[in-house]
């Protein structure tokens, strides 16, 4: 099965195991995880934050960050479709206790939010954060402009609200702008990163931001079952993964493009821009597509009953790459866009 359904879906390289095995260890919930640290703090100065903590997932980051910026009863306002409002099991309610305000569109404007930013009168919910996913999921892995987001920082500062990103695939966004992590950061309070979607890692992710913001964190992972001991094992995936696969996400880039390229000279199949690792195609009938995908070796997901999600990954390169895109095309035609 050639698996284009996420770049979850990923194993850890040999090289990355032996790594993992090698790890030098310690307790970290007692801070003494010298791999831990290591990997902290080369994210600290990736996203040019003071402090980085490490958490299992990326929901346990963007849940973090919720509960540092927001109290029970506030209000979040989020992109359209944004990962931590829609896709995390509804933690926000579960743990923050917040609410969320969707702007109109995934990639929004400061006019956008500013619509959606709460009077102070006290029957109503108090407006305390913004989010923004880069790149963004379910928007087809779109970069969000840079300039866009510099406005709405300022409009978070205006108001005196919290300003988090949620970066899962902010490594993709920095690949493909020539920005660096740390300029795309800049303009946040807290910013999440995802170790094991691009760069190949088996788990982990990252919350970085000021030390009293991290200091608050650490107990609220702790809270949350998130205090690990011997974890350096698995930051040793996530370190590896940061040295040797950030780089060649272009070749993830161009692989999206060539896939979505081939899509468009099919009937009735509207591709949205490629701008990163992911195609979102709307056809016909999505389970008629996947489903003839599924009978030719070849997995993606359905997102909706006529949207279709691919997403390309360092599992599949080379000559299984070539083979994947003349499956699913093949597919599509089955489907009947000939």
């Amino acid at each position: 099965m050639i698996d284009l359904r996420s770049d979850t879906v990923t194993r850890p390289t040999e090289a990355m195991r032996r790594a993992m095995a090698s790890a030098d260890v310690g307790d970290d919930v007692y801070r003494e995880d010298p791999t831990v640290r290591r990997l902290e703090e080369k994210v600290a100065e990736l996203t040019g934050k003071a402090v980085a903590l490490f958490v299992p997932t990326g929901t346990m980051a963007n849940q973090l960050a919720l509960m540092l910026h927001a109290r029970p009863g506030d209000e979040v306002i989020a992109g359209k479709s944004a990962h931590f409002v829609n896709y995390e099991s509804g933690a926000g309610g579960a743990w923050a206790g917040v609410q969320f305000a969707a702007t109109p569109r995934e990639l929004f404007t400061a006019e956008e939010a500013a619509a959606l930013i709460r009077s102070s009168a006290y029957w109503l919910p108090r407006t305390r954060l913004i989010g923004i996913e880069n790149t963004h999921n379910m928007a087809g892995g779109r970069i969000f402009p840079q300039a866009d987001v510099e406005a709405i920082a300022a409009l978070a500062r205006q108001h005196g609200l919290g300003l988090h990103l949620d970066g899962a695939r902010l490594w993709n966004a920095a690949v493909a702008t020539g920005s660096s992590e740390a300029v795309l950061a800049a303009p946040f309070d807290t910013v999440s990163v995802c170790f094991s979607k691009g760069l190949g890692a088996p788990v982990g992710s990252v919350l970085a931001g000021s030390e009293s913001l991290m200091e608050h964190a650490l107990r609220f992972r702790k809270m949350l079952g998130g205090g690990m001991r011997q974890v350096g094992i698995l930051a040793a995936g996530a370190l590896f993964g940061l040295e040797h696969h950030r780089e060649r996400l272009a070749e993830d880039h161009a692989a999206a493009a060539r896939l979505g390229d081939a899509l468009r000279q099919l009937r009735g199949v509207i591709v949205a821009p490629v701008e990163t690792n992911i195609v979102v195609a709307e056809v016909e009938s999505s389970e008629s597509v996947v489903a003839a995908a599924r009978r030719l070796g070849i997995a993606f997901s359905a997102i909706s009953p006529r949207v279709v999600r691919l997403v390309t990954h360092l599992d599949v390169s080379g000559a299984a790459f070539s083979t994947a895109v003349d499956g699913v095309v093949a597919a599509f035609r089955e489907a009947g866009h000939a």
